[in-house]
C-alpha cells in the first residue's frame, strides 16, 4: 500500500508539474476561464449605475441604504448586463468605466454580460453609427479594428457572455456593416468579432441580439447571420414597440429554438411601476394605451408583467433567460432636468429611490 501511495504521489507531481508549465508562450494572455453555464439568466442591466452613483444617488432596500449590486444579488439575480461604447464623449459606459464596474459585479459573485455596441454612443436597429476613430478606415483595416478591438476587451474584462453588437436588426458599423445594403460585409464583420472571442476565450457565450418578437422578422434576420459562429439569440420586447400580445414572445422563442438550435433569451424588457413622472424630460411610456391588458402601470402590475415573461422564457424549451433594462435610471438629475431620464417610471425604484416588488421577479422559482 506504501509503495501505490509513493508512485501515485510521483504520478500526481508530474501532472501538476505540466499544468503549472502550461503550453503558451510568455507573450500569450492568460484569460481566466469564465464561469457562465446554461443554467437560467436572470440578468439586470445597470449600465448607467457609475453615473448614477457619482451624482450621489443612495439607493434603499427596506428602509436602509443598499448597492443595487447586493440588492440584485440577494434577490436572486446572477447576471449584470453592461452596454460598451468604443470613445464615448463624457467617458461613461467606456472601457474604462465598464471594466471597474465588471470588477465590482464579479467582486458581487455575478456573471459579467457585454453588450458591445460597436460604436461612440448609443446603436440600436435605427442608428449603427462606425466610431469616429474607424470612419475613414477600408473595409480591410476596419476588420483588424474590430479584431483588435474585440481582442482587447474580453483581455481586459473577461465576460462570461458578449453580445457583438446592440440590436443589429440592420447590421452594425453603418455604412459598411448594413445588413441590408452590404450583406456579405455584415457577415463579415461578425464572424471576425466572434473568431477574435474564440480565439481568446471559447467558452465565453456569443450573443447576436435583434430587437422584436415578429416571427417574420426574426426568422429573415437570424436566416441572414446563421453562418456566424454565436451561442444565443437576444431578443428586445418593449410593448410599446413590438406590439401587446405576450403569447407572441414565447411562440417565437420556440420557433427560433427550434430552427436554429440556439438558446433563447429576452434581453432586453421593461414595464411601468407609474404612469407618472419626475424630472422634466419626457417618457417613453405615459399612456394607458401603451400598457399590456391586465397589467396596470402599479408596482404589482410591474412585477406581474415580468414574472409572465420569465415565465414564457421558462417554460419554452429553447428559452434560457432574460435581463431587464433600465432598472437603475431614476431621475438622478433632478426634477427639472429635461435632459434626463426617460425611464424613471419603470425603474426598480420609485421617486423615493425605495426598492420595488419587482425585483421578486429575479428568484429562482
Amino acid at each position: 500500500m506504501k509503495r501505490f501511495l509513493t508512485i501515485f504521489s510521483l504520478l500526481a507531481l508530474i501532472v501538476i508539474q505540466f499544468a503549472c508549465s502550461g503550453s503558451d508562450s510568455p507573450d500569450t494572455p492568460v484569460v481566466d476561464p469564465p464561469v457562465v453555464s446554461d443554467d437560467f439568466i436572470r440578468a439586470a442591466d445597470i449600465s448607467f449605475l457609475p453615473e448614477i452613483e457619482s451624482a450621489g444617488v443612495v439607493f434603499t432596500n427596506n428602509g436602509k441604504a443598499e448597492d443595487i449590486l447586493t440588492t440584485l444579488k440577494n434577490s436572486g439575480c446572477n447576471t449584470i448586463r453592461i452596454r460598451l461604447w468604443k470613445n464615448p464623449a463624457n467617458g461613461h459606459s467606456g472601457l474604462a468605466e465598464v471594466k471597474n464596474l465588471a470588477a465590482r459585479v464579479k467582486q458581487a459573485g455575478l456573471k459579467v454580460w457585454l453588450t458591445v455596441h460597436y460604436s461612440d454612443s448609443w446603436a440600436d436597429p435605427g442608428t449603427q453609427t462606425t466610431p469616429a476613430e474607424w470612419k475613414d478606415l477600408s473595409f480591410t483595416d476596419l476588420k483588424t479594428a474590430v479584431a483588435t478591438y474585440t481582442s482587447t476587451i474580453i483581455t481586459e474584462i473577461n465576460p462570461d457572455i458578449i453580445q457583438i453588437g446592440n440590436e443589429i436588426n440592420s447590421g452594425l458599423l453603418w455604412p459598411q456593416g448594413n445588413l441590408i445594403n452590404q450583406e456579405a460585409q455584415c457577415i463579415a464583420l461578425l464572424s471576425t468579432a466572434s473568431a477574435a472571442i474564440r480565439s481568446k476565450a471559447p467558452k465565453t457565450k456569443i450573443m447576436i441580439h435583434y430587437a422584436g418578437v415578429k416571427a417574420s422578422d426574426t426568422d429573415w434576420f437570424f436566416s441572414k447571420v446563421k453562418t456566424v459562429d454565436y451561442d444565443y439569440i437576444g431578443l428586445s420586447y418593449y410593448p410599446v414597440w413590438h406590439g401587446k400580445d405576450l403569447a407572441v414572445v414565447k411562440s417565437t422563442i420556440d420557433a427560433l429554438g427550434i430552427k436554429f438550435g440556439k438558446k433563447v433569451l429576452i434581453a432586453e424588457t421593461a414595464y411601468p411601476f407609474t404612469l407618472s413622472w419626475n424630472d422634466a424630460t419626457n417618457n417613453i411610456v405615459g399612456q394607458t394605451d401603451q400598457l399590456v391588458s391586465g397589467y396596470p402601470a402599479t408596482p404589482e402590475g410591474q412585477k406581474s408583467y415580468m414574472l409572465a415573461i420569465k415565465d414564457f422564457v421558462k417554460t419554452s424549451k429553447s428559452g434560457i433567460g432574460f435581463a431587464y433594462w433600465g432598472g437603475e435610471w431614476i431621475a438622478f438629475k433632478g426634477s427639472a432636468s429635461s435632459n434626463g431620464s426617460t425611464f424613471e417610471n419603470q425603474a426598480f425604484y420609485d421617486f423615493s429611490n425605495k426598492s420595488l416588488p419587482v425585483f421578486q421577479v429575479f428568484s429562482l422559482n
